[in-house]
């Protein structure tokens, strides 16, 4: 393979790991907790903008441009101080924005703050040198490695490829958690994950924010690997590239979104782009974004669930336990103790049960002793009745494992027509 293909498939690797890491940010926020975050871009370019001045130094009146801050800080601390500003960039806007804000007012909001944040930042000179942007960014360990062109081409792909294994461990682990879980529970049904107990605002600015810092080390790459830095490069567009790479690959599902990241900015745009030259200039350029567009709305028509959908989980069936310290799972009726001898049928001891109010046997004779050993009388007594104890109703199997009398306060007595209950 000649050295220009080398160089040429090492850069789209290299983006593809880029735009992967800012996938799996951006589904973080859209496809686990359901937030329509229009200003994607910003926190990727702010991270972005934080290590470049933190690898420039600071600026001199001799240099042509100007900037806040700058250090020189080894590698890989600013990369870890890109995560930080785009975590605390998020904070702060998730902060003001996702506290009453939902669905299409949120999304209006975020937009809004992009479209703020990307003309404060090109007007500014002072701040980020203006619509130029910065220049001259010195790549990570190149003074270490000693490698040519294209061999530190190779070496970055690695170094980027490691940057996304870690980021896939942390989005899967939180995505695999008992938190993972409660994003998803709000993003279906918010007010029922509050009426759980859900902190409902809490989770929804955690996933805005380590979403942020996932977006802030992504732009950390990028800029570390272009070497230069111009807010020209991060528009609201390039947000809308990320949901369609979402929504094509399959919210929901970090393998979907990577595939979406492998599709929609590296196999579709790439594939724009050898086209042969037609029409007026520029044209090529906005059929990208006609693609782009296209790609959204067929895959929302036809497959809004993405080419990976999000996969459905299945929780084993609890079976309630039938110990005898949880107490029966149903009402069920008891062992029977072993009955006192009934006395031979006489007409001193026939007696018929009161009808008491309430009972299924008011009407019924009911053979039995009471709990005194002797035969009780509470009905008029002939020579055709049938001998009885004291009679109680059926009593009724409460959660707990005890046993209470409808109709009547004395101890149940077994009967003679196998239905006692203890």
């Amino acid at each position: 393979m000649s050295g220009a293909w080398q160089f040429y498939i090492s850069t789209l690797l290299i983006y593809l790991g880029v735009d992967v890491m800012a996938c799996w940010g951006l589904n973080l926020q859209f496809g686990y907790a359901g937030l329509v975050n229009f200003s994607f871009i910003i926190f990727q370019a702010a991270g972005a903008y934080t290590a470049a001045v933190l690898t420039l130094g600071r600026p001199t009146p001799a240099d042509f441009q100007t900037y806040v801050g700058g250090a020189h800080w080894p590698f890989p601390l600013p990369f870890l101080a890109a995560a930080v500003a785009g975590a605390l960039l998020a904070a702060g806007v998730g902060a003001i924005g996702l506290r009453r804000l939902r669905a299409d007012y949120e999304a209006m909001v975020m937009l809004v703050v992009s479209l703020i944040a990307t003309s404060v930042v090109t007007n500014a000179t002072g701040l980020v040198n203006g619509a130029n942007g910065l220049d001259l960014v010195p790549p990570p360990l190149l003074g270490v490695v000693h490698l040519g062109p294209l061999a530190y081409q190779w070496f970055y792909v690695g170094l980027t490829a490691a940057l996304c294994l870690l980021v896939y461990l942390v989005v899967h682990r939180i995505t695999g958690s008992p938190l993972g879980r409660s994003l998803r529970a709000m993003r279906e049904n918010e007010p029922a994950a509050a009426a759980l107990g859900r902190n409902v605002t809490q989770l929804r600015l955690a996933a805005f924010v380590v979403g942020g810092a996932i977006a802030g080390l992504s732009g950390a790459v990028r800029v570390q690997f272009l070497s230069a830095w111009s807010p020209g490069a991060w528009l609201y567009p390039e947000t809308f590239v990320y949901f369609t790479a979402v929504i094509v690959g399959g919210s929901g599902n970090n393998l979907g979104a990577a595939v979406g990241a492998l599709l929609v900015p590296v196999a579709f745009l790439e594939a724009v782009r050898f086209l042969p030259p037609f029409g007026p200039p520029g044209l090529i350029d906005a059929i990208q974004w006609i693609v782009i567009g296209l790609l959204a709305m067929v895959f929302l028509w036809f497959w809004p669930r993405g080419i990976v959908p999000e996969r459905r989980r299945r929780f084993p069936r609890r079976i309630p336990s039938r110990s005898a310290a949880d107490g029966p799972a149903r009402c069920r009726p008891r062992s029977r103790p072993t009955p006192a001898p009934a006395p031979e049928p006489s007409s001193a001891s026939t007696v018929w049960p009161a009808a008491s109010a309430g009972s299924r046997r008011s009407r019924a004779p009911v053979f039995g002793w009471s709990g005194a050993g002797s035969p009780v009388s509470s009905a008029p007594t002939g020579p055709a009745n049938p001998p009885s104890s004291t009679w109680s109703p059926v009593p009724c199997c409460r959660p707990g494992g005890r046993s209470t009398s409808r109709g009547g306060t004395s101890p149940i007595s077994p009967t003679t027509d196998g239905r006692g209950w203890g």
